[in-house]
Parts: C-alpha cells; structure tokens; sequence
C-alpha cells in the first residue's frame, strides 16, 4: 500500500488577515533597502524529526524497530497522535486510504502501523502546525524503507487551510480532539512589556474559525486536551506573570473548558507540561522542594463538587534520583506513561516508559541512538507506539548546512536572516561577513565561501572600519567576565597574510574593555570599559587608540553598567545598554546620548527587571534594531534544547519610540542583531562543506546532581552559564 501524506499547515486565525493597506503595500511594495542578521546559539544544526518506537517489545528496541515519520528536511518537533476524525480525513482533496485507528495492541507488533501526525514544522524561521496520515507498505521491499519517512513518497499533498496572511507567529504543542485543533499561538500582542504573547487558541477543522481560550493579559504553555475534548489543562502564569526564570517555570496547572475557555480553575500549584489519562486525571512535572529532583507527578480531580487546589490530590509518581519531565499519556492507559529523562550516569536525555503498577522504569531509546538527545514523548491512542523528536543522524548527510537562513520578514524591503555564528555584521561593501565562533573570530563571503579564521583567541563582538578596508575590531578576552577582567579591544587586518601578525592592540590597560565602535568618519571608538571601577563608556582614537592624542575620553560615569554601544551611522548618536535605573539589577534598558556627552535620554525598557540588549543602528539612522525579553517567554525551557536566555526576540524601534517591531517569534534566544545597508536578497545561503549535521547541547539545569537536602550540586557542568 502506497503513501499517502495529508499535511494541515499555517493554521492561523482569521484575524491574521491583511488588512486593505496591508494588501496595498504587497502590492507596491517599497524598494529593497537593507538587511539584518542575528544569531541564535545552536539552531542551525537542531535538523529534528519526528520517530517512533513500539512500547511493547519483547527484547530491547533496536535501531531497525524505530521509524522516521517527518521529511528529513524541515525542523519537526512536539508531535501528536490523532485520532482519524471525518473532520481530519475530510482535509484531503482525495479519499484517504486510512479510514481506521491505530492498530490494535495484538497486532501492533505483527503489522505496520497506520499515523495521523500533528506536529509543529518551523520552516523560514515559522513554526506551523502540520498534519500528515501515514500508511508504511506491510511488507516494505527493502529494509531501509521502513524507517523512511512517508514525507519522501510521491505524492504529496499540502493544505494551506488561510491563504494570504503577513503574520509571524510561534504556534506549538497541537492536539487533535474530534473537530478541534488546540493549540498555542503568539500572534496576539501583549498588553504589558516582559509578558508572554504566548496563549491557547481552538480552531475548527471543518470551518476554520478560530476562538482564543486564554484570558488576555494571561500566558498560557502546553496545552492538554482531555480523551473526552471536553477539558483543556494548560501550565499558565495565571496573574503573577514570567519573573524572567529561565530553567523550570514556576506555572500552574489552570483547566478550562475546552468550548470557549470558561469556567477556569486552578487545580495545582507548582507544574508544567499536562497530560490527560481520562477527563478526573493528568500528569504532569515539577521539581520537588524536597529534594531537587524533576519528577512526575499525578493530579486526580474530584468527581462531583467543586474543583480546587484544596479537592484535587496530587502524588508523586517518579522517585528520586532521576529527573524525569514532559509527560505523555494516552486515554485511558493506567498501566504506564512515557517520559524523558536524565540519569546521573548520562550525559542525554532519552525516552523512557515509567510503569505506574510496578514503579519502575524501561528504557527505550537508549538502546538505538545512546548518544543522541531524544526530546518531548507522546503516545499512540492505543499506548503501542511512543514518539518523540530527536536528530536525524546519518541521514542529515544529504541536509544543507545554512550560514544564512533566510527568514519572513514583516517589511518587505529588509530582509531577515539567522547566521550560523555569534556577533554577525557585514562588511561597509556588504559582501563579507565578520562573526565569532568559540574560541576565533572569523570572516567569511557573503555566499559562504572563503570561511578564514583571522584571529584565535578568546573574542566577542565585532565591528568593521567604515573607512579603512579590511580592518576588524573586538574585544579580545572571555565573555560575561567582572569588571576588572582582562579584556582589550584589538583591531585585526584580516587581509593580512601573516595571521599571526595581524593584529594591533588598542587598549592595554586590560580592565574589561569591550564592544568598540566607530565614529562613521573612522576616526574615534566608543567602547565599554571597566577603568573606574564600573563598567561606563569611553572614546579613543581609532588608530592610535588609548595612545593617541586625548588619550581616552569618558563619555558616561556613574556606579552602573553603560555597554553595547553603537554609533550612528550618521555619526549624531551613539546607543547603549545600561542598568543606570536600577544599578545591579540585570535590568537593562536602551539609552541615546550625542557623541558630545549631552542628550541623554531612555529609548525603551522591558519592563521592570527586563532587558533590551545589543542596538544596532539602521543605515538611515533613524530605527534601531535590538534583542529584548519584552515578547517574554513562549515555551517552558525544559521542552528544547540548551538557550542561556530563552527568551530573546529580535524588535525594531524608531528613535522617537515609535513602531515598535517584534521580528522574531519563536521559543528561543535570539540575539546579537546587526542592520547591513545593502538588501540580500531572501534566500538560504549554504556552507560548502562544513559543519555537522545536527548537534546541540541540553538544559544545563538537567546536569545538575541535587543533594539529599534539595540543594543542587553541578558535577558535569560547574562554572558554565544555565538555560
């Protein structure tokens, strides 16, 4: 039997229709004009798909028991199995030749099995929600084919259910009940700086109407809709709001009607990540005050009376000593869950089943891919199949490795790209990119071609001379150092055939001195210092530099932190972070000031305790480009992969503070922007021949060895940033 794919995407709401102007301005759309690129840690090399395995084995699993069930192209990730409703089999412009349910357990290990797979695809830097049925041939011809994906088979049919929209939005964790996808979207604005857009919205299948099941002014996250689809559970800040933690979130368990949202009630303090057996019990995870140890938990919801903290009992289920997260249930299953987690003795994380009758655990994973991150399980309805998202593998040997990935842009006439390095920015010609990559900054062409690391050591940030070709600045030294570490600004000849005689120091006080940049005339540098005790900025010559007539000028003073800066390419301001209103705090806000000293003024601020970092000037000097938390967090940490931050999205503003632009909207930490002055036109760019095909590191937080007091000790990890 031959492979027939339905795939649901870009399920959005009917108010993500352009508006006439919108329509207009696609249709005259203003010239191409620039081009900005940023960096997200690790993202260029996720390459996730969708597996699974059976749950019943009689020995081990091998690598021939686990099947690929997404394309081996697109990032996939937070799947769900659904049942094969007629308003799902109906999205097909062809009869479907699956008309049944899963397989039943008896048959589950004599027979292929039949999916209908929901799951988020990000793809030019936007998550949408696909739906894919799939039937694997019975007795395929040969044996590569059963873990080939039924995305590879001709033919395939898409189904974009809203055509013409401009919206950029996050939507994860998808569930299918009956008529009705649930979902999370971040479409819809917050009304508060550093609050989550992050909410649950319900779209019918048959008519495409969308209803928003969030309070507003509430962030909701992992959405679970109950076997019956007559309860939704969410992980939800309620009315306390993000507090900007970056590890486990401190939500609550909120359930509501899944119809309209109504009659919302918390059921538990303290959890995340909800999954449904029937519609009185769900599981979910928290790390224990006790001991320190993420781990599984059971809520059981009274049968008549009121629902309240106080009538719903929880227990523990997971014991100690393994941290064990993001639960998957399936209806009705009083026999075991699937979890991931992260044993003392392992350095990744695995899928595993947690028998609730017995109390013990069974590998899964571990046994056909042990070094290889296995994230976020989700189960069959029948309980015989267990999926999950990880890295391709081998198969990623055929997958481009991107050092530009071109991204939707909101205005037409800048593109938007994602770099495969830190600290990005193009030559003044544009046709060469400078960036960082642990330890060495490189430099490399436009289209990827001619990668050169021109200096070695320690660095961040760079900057090219605006009039003198071929000149680079940094600071060279470690990252996220005191602020009497030894960091100096050097300026780097990358053209320069002796690379170990490239480079000219500028600063030799070595008192944390970092983030240069030049007057557009290329004769003064602003940089960051620590001299005085604090971390303020100053201006030196920019060939000379501390040496130079003046010697080094103080441009700011106070007990703060003044960094980041950017000059205008206009020369008249020069933009900054600093915690100036709230020095220590970890607050940053960004700040103008004339090269002069005077016109101090707050452009923008996230918030209290929020951060807006990294300005970058546009090449008109009148909108700055920015990383801030002011969109706040759109998914629990514990769901991906390794971020420092998760919570960084790239924003535009105008120097007045106007237009506040969010560009990026995803679950991960987007940072270090750079605004170019020539448009590139909105395309991958490829390495030629370089780089792995999937890599990434896990939560640091889920390294951590908890003490039988609850108090954490980092045994694998100590001295490294966390999530």
């Amino acid at each position: 039997m031959k492979t027939l794919p339905l795939i649901l995407c870009c399920i959005l709401i009917n108010s993500l229709l352009p508006t006439q102007s919108a329509v207009q301005n696609h249709q005259n759309p203003p010239p191409p004009t620039s081009s900005i690129i940023f960096t997200t840690l690790g993202r260029s090399s996720y390459a996730f798909d969708l597996f699974t395995l059976p749950t019943r084995h009689r020995t081990p699993p091998s690598p021939s028991s686990e099947l690929r069930l997404t394309d081996g192209a697109s990032v996939n990730f937070n799947g769900h199995f659904a049942s094969p409703s007629p308003a799902l089999l109906s999205l097909s412009p062809q009869p479907s030749p699956i008309q049944q349910p899963f397989s039943t357990p008896a048959a589950a290990e004599e027979t292929e099995p039949e999916f209908h797979l929901v799951y988020v695809s990000e793809r030019n830097g936007s998550c949408n929600i696909y739906y894919d049925a799939i039937a694997f041939d019975s007795q395929p011809q040969e044996s590569s084919s059963r873990s080939r994906s039924a995305m590879e088979i001709a033919p395939r049919v898409q189904l974009p259910l809203i055509h013409g929209h401009d919206g950029l939005s996050l939507k994860d964790r998808p569930t299918v009940v009956g008529d009705k996808l649930v979902y999370v979207s971040t479409h819809e604005k917050s009304a508060e700086p550093r609050t989550s857009w992050a909410a649950v919205y319900s779209t019918d299948l048959k008519t495409g109407s969308t209803r928003r099941l969030t309070p507003i002014g509430i962030a909701d996250f992992s959405p679970a809709v109950s076997p019956s689809g007559f309860l939704t559970a969410v992980a939800s800040y309620g009315e306390n709001g993000w507090n900007g933690e970056v590890e486990e979130l401190s939500t609550d368990i909120y359930v509501f009607l899944t119809r309209d949202g109504s009659e919302r009630v918390k059921i538990v303090e303290h959890g995340g990540w909800p999954s449904w057996v029937d519609d009185s019990t769900l599981f979910f995870h928290r790390k224990s005050e006790e001991d320190g140890w993420i781990s599984v938990y059971k809520a059981i919801l009274p049968n008549s009376g009121p629902i309240s903290t106080d009538s719903v009992t929880v227990t523990r289920i997971t014991p100690p000593g393994i941290h064990a997260f993001t639960p998957a249930t399936s209806p009705g299953n009083t026999d075991f869950i699937a979890v991931a987690t992260r044993r003392p003795t392992s350095s990744y994380r695995h899928i595993e089943l947690f028998d609730l009758v017995n109390n013990e655990f069974t590998e899964l994973t571990r046994f056909v891919s042990p070094q290889t991150h296995h994230l976020n399980p989700f189960l069959s309805p029948d309980s015989g199949r267990v999926g999950y998202h990880r890295c391709r593998g081998q198969s990623n040997s055929g997958d481009p490795h991107l050092l530009l990935e071109s991204l939707h842009s909101p205005r037409p006439d800048v593109s938007l790209f994602r770099i495969d390095g830190s600290y990005p920015v193009f030559s003044p010609a544009g046709d060469r990119i400078a960036y960082v990559e642990m330890p060495g900054v490189y430099v490399v062409n436009r289209d990827g071609s001619n990668r050169r690391r021109v200096f070695p050591g320690m660095a961040f940030t760079t900057e090219w001379d605006p009039v003198r070709p071929g000149i680079v600045y940094t600071a060279a030294g470690p990252t996220f150092a005191p602020v009497s570490s030894e960091v100096d600004i050097i300026s780097i000849n990358v053209d320069h055939a002796d690379v170990d005689n490239n480079v000219k120091k500028l600063t030799t006080n070595g008192i944390n001195n970092a983030f240069p940049s030049l007057s557009p005339d290329g004769k003064w540098i602003v940089f960051r210092s620590g001299l005085s005790g604090q971390k303020n900025l100053y201006i030196m010559d920019a060939e000379k530099g501390e040496a130079g007539d003046g010697g080094l000028r103080k441009l700011t003073e106070g007990p703060w932190t003044d960094t980041m800066c950017k000059w205008s390419p206009d020369g008249e301001w020069i933009a900054f972070s600093s915690d100036r209103h709230d020095p220590g705090s970890g607050s940053f806000a960004i700040y103008l000031i004339h090269p002069n000293g005077t016109g101090l003024r707050k452009l923008i601020q996230s918030g209290a305790g929020g951060r807006c970092n990294h300005p970058y000037f546009s090449p008109d000097s009148k909108s700055i480009v920015f990383t801030t938390d002011y969109a706040g967090i759109s998914a629990e940490p514990i769901s991906n992969p390794h971020h420092y931050q998760p919570y960084g999205d790239i924003f535009t503003i105008k120097l007045d503070g106007s237009e506040l632009t969010r560009w990026t909207q995803n679950s991960y930490e987007d940072g270090t922007p750079a605004w170019g002055q020539m448009y590139m036109e909105p395309s991958d760019v490829k390495w030629p021949n370089y780089g792995p095909g999937c890599s990434f590191e896990d939560c640091y937080f889920l390294d951590e060895i908890p003490t039988s007091g609850g108090r954490d000790r980092n045994l694998k990890t100590s001295g490294r940033p966390r999530c």
